[in-house]
C-alpha cells in the first residue's frame, strides 16, 4: 500500500494528545449478516455475539456478484479492524478515535466469473462533520492522482504491482461521506504480470450513486 508522508500521523496523533462495522444487491435480495467474535475496544465497548448490524441494510451491493467464502462479511468493532485490516494500526487508531467512531460493517462480494472482488466498508462516526474528518484522513493514508467522475465521491483508478503475490492489480475506488457515515467502496482484479488490466471504474461509479442514494434517503 502506498503511504503519504509520516508527518500525517504525526499530526493526527498530536490533535489527540492535546485534547486528552444484510446489504441488498442493487436493493433486491437481502444478504445474511456474520457477527465476528467478541472484541473489547475502548472505541466500540464490546461486541454481541448474537446481535446483528445496524448498518447491514445501509450497504449498497453490486447486482449478480456473489458471496465471498474466504473474506468476512458482517460487523466490526474497532479492534477488529486495526487487527485485521488496518495497514496502519496506530495511525487508524488515531483516526477512528478522533471520529468518535461507533460501529462498523464490511461485506465482500465476486464477480460471477470469480476475477473481481468488491469490498464495502461502512464506518459510524459521531457528527457529520467528523464523518468528513474520517474520510478524509482514511483518504489520505495513500496517494491517489487518477480521480474519475462519480458525484459527491472521492474516487482513484490505478494499475499496481503487488510484489507479494507477483500480480498485476487493477483497483478502483471511491469514498463518501454522508451524514455520520462513511464508506469506503473498492473492487480489485489480479492477474499475471504482462496481462492488460483495466480498473472497473463503471461498476463504482453505479455502485456509489447507489450508495449515495440509500444513506441520503436514510438520513433524511
Amino acid at each position: 500500500m502506498r503511504r503519504n508522508a509520516s508527518g500525517f500521523a504525526v499530526a493526527v496523533t498530536a490533535v489527540l494528545l492535546g485534547v486528552t462495522g444484510c446489504g441488498n444487491e442493487d436493493g433486491v435480495s437481502a444478504v445474511a449478516a456474520q457477527t465476528p467474535a467478541a472484541e473489547r475496544s475502548e472505541l466500540s465497548g464490546s461486541a454481541d455475539n448474537s446481535a446483528k448490524s445496524t448498518l447491514a441494510a445501509l450497504a449498497a451491493l453490486p447486482r449478480g456478484y456473489v458471496a465471498d467464502p474466504r473474506n468476512t462479511t458482517g460487523p466490526f468493532t474497532a479492534t477488529t479492524y486495526l487487527k485485521t485490516w488496518s495497514a496502519d494500526p496506530a495511525l487508524d487508531r488515531a483516526l477512528l478515535l478522533n471520529a468518535s467512531f461507533v460501529e462498523g460493517y464490511r461485506a465482500t462480494r465476486l464477480s460471477p466469473d470469480k476475477k473481481k472482488r468488491y469490498t464495502i466498508q461502512l464506518f459510524k462516526t459521531g457528527s457529520p462533520a467528523k464523518a468528513k474528518a474520517l474520510q478524509k484522513g482514511l483518504w489520505s493514508r495513500e496517494a491517489h492522482d487518477q480521480a474519475f467522475k462519480v458525484p459527491q465521491a472521492l474516487s482513484d483508478a490505478r494499475v499496481e504491482y503487488d510484489g507479494a503475490a507477483q500480480q498485476s492489480v487493477a483497483i478502483a475506488e471511491a469514498s463518501l461521506a454522508v451524514g455520520p457515515m462513511v464508506v469506503e467502496l473498492t473492487v480489485r482484479e489480479a492477474a499475471p504480470l504482462g496481462t492488460e488490466l483495466i480498473p472497473d471504474t463503471a461498476l463504482i461509479t453505479t455502485v456509489a450513486k447507489l450508495q449515495y442514494t440509500r444513506l441520503t434517503a436514510t438520513s433524511s
